[in-house]
């Protein structure tokens, strides 16, 4: 049954995130939003005027909600070695596509679709992103800190982390093998172990 005229527009955001979830920007249709939302078409155009400006609303939402989470775990201060943190996030990761969880993340997934060719909705996938790589930074400062390396490296690293986080969340999307995922969150726990022998080089 279609919601009121007036109805719950927090709510509503929340259903339409995960239909886009789903199926991705360009593979959510009209009727996908209707049926996920409750709403009839001119309540939906009403509300939230086009299909863009709702995804925009939506991805908003999943910044808070969703990116948040990876970052208040990377920077959880509770957990002192910051490499516990990155290693657990991506085993979370792991976790999620075992148990058949194959969304994703909706943010990576918006960064290798319309974040291509819409300025505004790469503008929002930008800033979650760089969320993301600010977060690992300040894990691996906690695991590095005592290492004479530069600004630059660790900042470089991150990226390499933030890299290795969208890719694998987008390979989850792809219906890849579980094997192979593995042996990506085996190559951060390499990389771990790695700069964990050289820092005891220093």
């Amino acid at each position: 049954m279609a919601r009121p005229r007036e109805f719950d527009i927090d709510a509503a955001i929340d259903d339409a995130m995960d239909v886009f979830w789903i199926h991705g920007f360009e593979g959510t249709s009209l009727p996908d939003l209707l049926s996920g939302m409750g709403l009839t078409r001119g309540s939906l155009y009403k509300a939230f005027k086009d299909k863009k400006s709702l995804f925009m609303l939506v991805l908003e939402r999943y910044e808070k909600k969703l990116v948040e989470d990876a970052v208040v775990l990377l920077t959880d201060s509770k957990i002192v070695n910051g490499w516990d943190r990155v290693t657990m996030l991506f085993d979370i990761i792991l976790r999620a596509v075992k148990i058949n969880d194959r969304r994703g993340c909706l943010l990576c997934s918006a960064a290798a679709g319309p974040a291509s060719y819409d300025p505004e909705i790469a503008k929002v996938v930008k800033r979650g992103l760089e969320k993301m790589r600010a977060a690992f930074e300040v894990a691996l400062d906690a695991s590095l800190s005592h290492v004479t390396s530069s600004v630059d490296a660790r900042r470089g690293l991150a990226n390499v982390l933030k890299t290795q986080y969208v890719g694998l969340r987008i390979l989850a999307r792809s219906q890849m093998p579980v094997v192979a995922l593995e042996q990506s969150v085996a190559s951060v726990q390499y990389l771990v172990n790695e700069t964990d022998l050289r820092s005891k080089r220093v």
